[in-house]
């Protein structure tokens, strides 16, 4: 049991840094991380605040509508659990997921570490 919850954490890795490995969806992610620390806010009716798909399209494109293209890559960064994009009738809000990015910052981080310690060698 041990070994397929590491292995699942394993996929969950992959799949963020394949996702990364886009320039767009790494451009994304920077923008998305300096709106607002990258966090969302929660308003007074329980939704969540943030930049939406639309704005991320008119900084990454200069398009003032969403493109499929950018669309696609949203919906790539919410499949590796980057983001997170709540859907508000036409509107969808994209938030980064904090807890995702800081357990792909502490898997390279472990990877480091090996090379460090010689392990490896």
């Amino acid at each position: 049991m041990y070994g397929i919850i590491i292995s699942m954490s394993n996929e969950i890795t992959r799949k963020a840094i394949k996702a990364l490995s886009d320039p767009t969806r790494l451009h994304i992610v920077e923008f998305l991380s300096s709106m607002c620390c990258g966090r969302a806010a929660v308003n007074e009716e329980g939704g969540v605040e943030g930049p939406t798909a639309g704005e991320i399209c008119c900084h990454i494109t200069g398009a003032e509508k969403i493109t499929s293209t950018v669309s696609h890559h949203l919906h790539e960064l919410e499949a590796a659990e980057l983001i997170q994009i709540e859907r508000r009738g036409k509107t969808m809000v994209c938030t980064l997921r904090p807890e995702s990015l800081e357990e792909l910052a502490s898997y390279l981080q472990s990877l480091a570490r090996a090379e460090q310690s010689g392990c490896c060698r």
